[in-house]
């Protein structure tokens, strides 16, 4: 067997099983949210890339398996003349890795596409019953429930119920819409298209089982703190409590909701000691040496 199959499967191990154990565990992660997201969204990545070169390394030399692991693990796309000179073997390798790539690839552009056409829909019915309020920059709902969310992509737009503007002071209301617009600068949507992906493709698999649970609340608590740079917390907490209870489609980020009540604790509990970014880098840098032993029996090995 290709001795270069080490490096893929230990990147599988650590990114698969390994560092989303650890993530998922780890105190730090909702302290730091964008910190985590970046965690996940890279062991989402490399996993990926890990799992298309892994078949295709069992069936190569250790010169051509060099070569493919630069084009694989640099996301480099092969060129025209690099193409022309495969043999037939690296031919069939490289098409096993493309064909393992598609399966997540694939997953991720039909969770984009059909949660965009809920939203264009959605968008349609706002169009006829909701009224656009420039003061607030949103569209305002008749509804008596309190209620803000917002559809992010190419239909973006905040959406605030009757109700959220009569319950909430303009204070909680401008901390409600703050945390919207930041699921929309933030293109919060991408990455849980990605997490849903992972979770159809990989449903067994630690990365997508303890991702498709951390990511949506991990990324509500980014917005906070992004909205919390225009707003007291006092404000978005209570405004959080008052929202508690909306709803919202599908393919919308709603203010309020189930993770309500732990992200007003947290936000008005903020962490006041230890080093929540080093605790997250450390636990990052430890993982990563468990691939050292590997990478050294692989360079031993003659090519």
């Amino acid at each position: 067997m290709n001795h270069h199959v080490l490096v893929p499967s230990g990147l599988v191990a650590l990114t698969g099983f390994l560092v989303p154990w650890l993530v998922a565990r780890a105190h730090w992660a909702q302290q730091v949210p964008r910190l985590a997201l970046g965690v996940w969204a890279a062991c989402g990545a490399v996993f990926a890339a890990a799992t298309a070169l892994l078949p295709a390394q069992m069936v190569l030399s250790g010169e051509s398996s060099h070569r493919l692991a630069d084009m694989i693990l640099t996301l480099r796309p092969p060129t025209v003349e690099q193409l022309l000179h495969l043999d037939g073997h690296e031919r069939f390798a490289l098409s096993l890795s493309l064909a393992v790539l598609s399966l997540p690839a694939a997953a991720f552009a039909r969770r984009l596409v059909g949660a965009r056409r809920a939203r264009l829909r959605h968008a349609g019915v706002l169009r006829l019953v909701g009224r656009y309020d420039p003061a607030l920059r949103a569209t305002v709902l008749d509804d008596e429930r309190p209620a803000v969310y917002c559809l992010p992509g190419r239909s973006r737009r905040v959406v605030v119920s009757s109700g959220a503007v009569h319950t909430l002071t303009p204070a909680q209301l401008a901390a409600a819409l703050a945390h919207e617009r930041a699921h929309i600068a933030g293109r919060h949507h991408l990455l849980v298209a990605a997490a849903e992906a992972f979770s159809a493709v990989f449903p067994r698999l630690p990365l997508a089982r303890h991702g498709g649970t951390a990511v949506p609340l991990l990324l509500e608590m980014a917005a906070d703190d992004r909205a919390l740079r225009r707003c007291t917390r006092d404000a978005l907490a209570t405004a959080l409590y008052a929202l508690a209870s909306g709803r919202a489609p599908r393919s919308a980020f709603a203010a309020g909701g189930p993770s309500a009540a732990l992200r007003m604790r947290r936000i008005l509990t903020p962490y006041s000691t230890g080093h929540p970014v080093l605790r997250g880098l450390l636990t990052i840098a430890s993982a990563g040496l468990a691939m050292a032993p590997l990478i050294a029996a692989c360079c031993s090995f003659p090519g």
